[in-house]
């Protein structure tokens, strides 16, 4: 157990539970060190991640969830090499899609599209680089520094949300509410964008005796939410292989001919990957 004046963090317990948040007497039940204990609440933040116990600790009739699994995934490979470019690389091409992203100065991630059905066994570095330099273009590929691996996964995609956010007490944050491909690097930023409508509310709440934004916590948030899955949804749709089709990879083109020489596109995925502001009237 870590403590300062503000916070504790309570570490390894097990079998956690919250009750009582729907008749206004939220607790949270839990083991460590082989004693069951319980926290008496005012409210409880379910920022516990897409398998943690808030969400499934609300009744199935009172949630109702949306999922979108997309058929590919993505094999990520992080190594000791230095970027190949300074901006992130986010490409389509017939074999599939691709992306450069940086980690450090010295350290680099890189990810290509792959079926559900791959195994990361099947996947050795040289494979994965080969693979790389072919969805690459000629100029980039050939500044590529390649390496030896210290992490190789692979993540499917898909998209996921729970209505509301709001359970009388408790309120659901983050993964715990919503899921978005890593297309459109939305993830971490809409569980900071639910942290701070909560906090807000929160702060009003016990510094003003205000409720309204306790209330409009879940409306507003998801408004954000669903707008970010639009655009994971939309950036995913241009940018991966879902086909054989020819047309479609032709379509995707073009559209991304049209982003990239437009001013009215490029705002569009400017606006989006940056972020939506944030509701003005939420204060």
């Amino acid at each position: 157990m870590l403590a300062d004046d503000n916070i504790t963090v309570i570490f390894e317990t097990r079998d956690v539970h919250p009750t009582g948040f729907l008749d206004g007497r939220p607790q949270l039940e839990f083991v460590k060190d082989g004693q069951q204990t319980r926290i008496d609440c005012d409210y409880i933040a379910g920022c516990d991640g897409y398998h943690g116990a808030s969400r499934a600790a609300v009744p199935r009739d009172m949630i109702t969830e949306y999922e979108r699994i997309y058929p590919f995934g993505w094999l990520g490979l992080l190594s000791e090499t230095p970027p190949v470019h300074e901006e992130l690389i986010y490409a389509n091409h017939k074999r599939g899609f691709a992306l450069c992203s940086m980690r450090s100065h010295t350290r680099s991630r890189y990810y290509i599209q792959v079926g559900l059905d791959e195994k990361i066994e099947d996947w050795s570095d040289e494979r994965f680089w080969d693979e790389l330099k072919k969805r690459l273009p000629e100029h980039i590929a050939a500044n590529l520094v390649t390496g030896p691996s210290i992490e190789k996964s692979i993540a499917p995609l898909r998209s996921f949300v729970a209505e509301p956010m709001r359970f009388g007490n408790m309120f659901l944050v983050g993964d715990a509410a919503h899921i978005v491909p890593p297309t459109g690097a939305k993830g971490l930023n809409l569980a900071a964008s639910d942290m701070y409508y909560l906090s807000t509310a929160l702060i009003a709440h016990y510094n003003e005796g205000r409720d309204d934004l306790l209330d409009r916590y879940s409306e507003t948030a998801l408004r954000r939410v669903w707008a970010a899955v639009r655009f994971s949804w939309w950036f995913t749709s241009i940018m991966h292989k879902f086909n054989e089709d020819p047309i479609e990879h032709k379509i995707q083109l073009a559209e991304l001919d049209y982003l990239m020489s437009s001013t009215a596109g490029k705002t569009t995925i400017a606006e989006n990957y940056v972020g939506l502001p944030f509701d003005p009237t939420f204060k």
